[in-house]
């Protein structure tokens, strides 16, 4: 494909001549590669900003004591970003964004400015860290290092701050490596801003069979080198602490720049990014940082790793006027946390019924998330039958509707559940 600027095929909009990709991790990587696979040869930039190569950031909690280097993603995913893309600075973090005058966009770093008829915002996100307390986080391979390197051997003294997908992954990766781990979190129950009260708390046995510390209701006043304080007065003695209270998009740099909706970048359907009358020309955002429209979901947050592995090929293929093949993708998360393994399909509301599949205190069961009969969202535990049963559920244009039987009538599992009442 050409790098001049001409129309590109059912677009409106011409092929930019270049290119500049801003983020070093999964989203980035995969807009290079999506780039060069539908055919563009304009020039490609990347600026990233943690110095090193991309790598998956998954492992980093579920390996966190069994593999010390990061998983790289060019191993991976077989991308070489250098042979790629025409500049890659890997240690070049962006600053600020404005427009450029004549189109385009210019990003502002520490070693001068970079301009581009077309800018991909891929900067990801960071972890939530509390002001003056002594703790670690978890997001970057930096991160990690210091965890292992502060948990050592012999055995010490963990103390996680929130029990979301990555405290419960850290929790049950410490305990198994014998260090005595005692998890706080704030809400009445594990993973509760993801799954819910209800379904959150049927995973609260799997700490004590683990031989992790679990006090949920509980409120951290402070964290200092040896203990956190807590609000009623008492301590829990630590000779690391973990803060793993959420993450959220890395768009500091993009003040006044761009629009936000709670903290992340709105886009549209092909990752245009949205101003207050419509898309801003030459500007896209993918991956954590961004908030996508959706017509099955409302607005998807893209802290999903199918959203970073999926969405750039959208993104580009709407760039270049290659057509869009399938439906949208799902959101997606899967963990492995304190010998279960859980993957969620879609988006439950916090209104929405929950009928459960099976029994909890057994060996695998799989909750359903539904606005009558519509399902919005689905969580497999331990049943790797039906996980394929719950992606194939919600690949499709619209939600799914599943006539669910009385309770008294419903099998144990969704294979069996769909095949008595096929969705539509």
């Amino acid at each position: 494909m050409t790098s001049d600027p001409q129309p590109a095929p059912g677009s409106p909009a011409p092929v930019p001549p270049d290119v500049l990709v801003v983020g070093g991790g999964l989203a980035a990587l995969r807009t290079v590669a999506a780039l060069r696979e539908h055919g563009y040869d304009g020039t490609v930039r990347v600026l990233g900003s943690e110095g090193v190569e991309p790598y998956d950031r998954p492992p980093l909690s579920k390996h966190l004591l069994d593999r010390p280097t990061p998983a790289w993603l060019a191993d991976d995913l077989g991308h070489d970003l250098h042979a790629l893309a025409d500049e890659v600075h890997l240690d070049r973090p962006a600053r600020s964004l404005r427009a450029a005058d004549g189109g385009g966009a210019v990003v502002t770093t520490d070693r001068g400015d970079v301009a581009a008829a077309c800018v991909v915002l891929a900067t990801g996100a960071h972890a939530v860290t509390v002001p003056g307390w002594r703790a670690r986080t978890l997001h970057t391979a930096a991160d990690a290092d210091a965890l292992r390197t502060a948990l050592g051997a012999p055995a010490r003294r963990l103390v996680v701050v929130g029990a979301g997908w990555i405290g419960a992954e850290v929790a049950g990766v410490a305990a198994a490596a014998g260090h005595a781990v005692t998890v706080l979190e704030a809400r009445p129950a594990p993973l509760t801003a993801a799954l819910g009260d209800h379904v959150g708390g049927l995973t609260v046995p799997w700490y004590a069979a683990a031989g992790v510390d679990l006090r949920t209701g509980v409120r951290v006043a402070g964290v200092d080198d040896r203990s956190v304080h807590l609000a009623d007065g008492t301590h829990v003695p630590a000779d690391a602490v973990l803060v793993a209270v959420g993450a959220r998009p890395a768009t500091q740099w993009l003040t006044g720049a761009v629009p936000l909706r709670g903290g992340a970048v709105p886009v549209d359907e092909s990752y245009r990014v949205l101003g207050a009358s419509g898309p801003l020309p030459g500007l896209h955002a993918v991956g954590d940082v961004a908030v996508r429209r959706s017509r099955r979901h409302g607005w998807v947050a893209g802290g999903h790793w199918d959203e970073a592995l999926h969405g750039p090929d959208v993104l580009v293929r709407r760039l270049l006027g290659v057509p869009v093949e399938g439906p949208e993708a799902t959101p997606y998360v899967f963990s492995t946390q304190l010998g279960h393994d859980l993957t969620l399909f879609g988006l439950p509301g916090g209104d929405d019924t929950v009928t459960i599949l099976g029994d909890p205190a057994a060996d695998g069961w799989t909750a359903l998330w539904h606005r009558d009969d519509t399902v919005t969202g689905v969580l497999v535990v331990d049943r790797p039958r039906d996980v394929g049963a719950a992606r194939r559920l919600l690949a499709r244009d619209d939600l799914p509707r599943v006539a669910l039987p009385d309770a008294a009538a419903l099998p144990d599992d969704l294979r069996t559940l769909l095949r008595a009442v096929p969705a539509t």
